[in-house]
């Protein structure tokens, strides 16, 4: 497993759509192993192909590892989407993209989704709380939207000023 490079915003990779996967072979599942290990070593509870720079329709999340005494309960899933949601829920929400801001954004409070998991084979399932909210934030991702894109166009300003003046100082 390796560590990959975070894309960070405004880096226009970030915004474009993410392709559906084909198959779930040997080389996507190395590309989620590696996602999954970058975000633990982030750290994060979630992360989507764009962001590492792969535009592919491919997630990896684990709230549970966060959490004093859990163990890691990761997912994995290829061409995720959301069939069903209900419910509103205001999160304090974050991005490995968008490093050290952090603002309240408005999601669903409960989702039904569906996709491929690690060996290929369809799964379906509900969520609520921080699992309804970062499958949301990842989905979003897969189709070009950060969080800051749900926040007011200041405050989004502000991030992407803030993201600008530090990229400068990393060239």
């Amino acid at each position: 497993m390796a560590i990959l490079k975070i894309l960070t915003a405004p880096d226009k990779r970030l915004k474009q759509i993410a392709q559906p996967v084909t198959k779930v072979d040997d080389a996507l599942r190395k590309l989620m192993d590696d996602m999954l290990e970058t975000m633990y070593a982030a750290p994060g509870i979630g992360l989507a192909a764009p962001q590492v720079g792969v535009a592919k329709r491919v997630i990896v999340i684990d709230v549970e590892h966060v959490r004093e005494g859990s163990l890691p309960q990761p997912i994995f899933l290829a061409n995720p989407e959301i069939l069903e949601q209900e419910g509103e829920i205001r999160w304090e929400e974050g991005c490995l993209s968008v490093p050290e801001f952090f603002s309240e954004v408005v999601r669903s409070a409960w989702v039904r989704a569906k996709g491929l998991n690690r060996y290929g084979q369809e799964v379906a399932f509900e969520a609520e709380g921080i699992l309804a909210v970062c499958l949301q934030h990842e989905i979003d991702h897969l189709n070009g939207v950060l969080f800051i894109d749900h926040i007011s166009r200041l405050k989004r300003e502000l991030a992407l000023a803030k993201m600008k003046k530090k990229n400068k100082g990393d060239d």
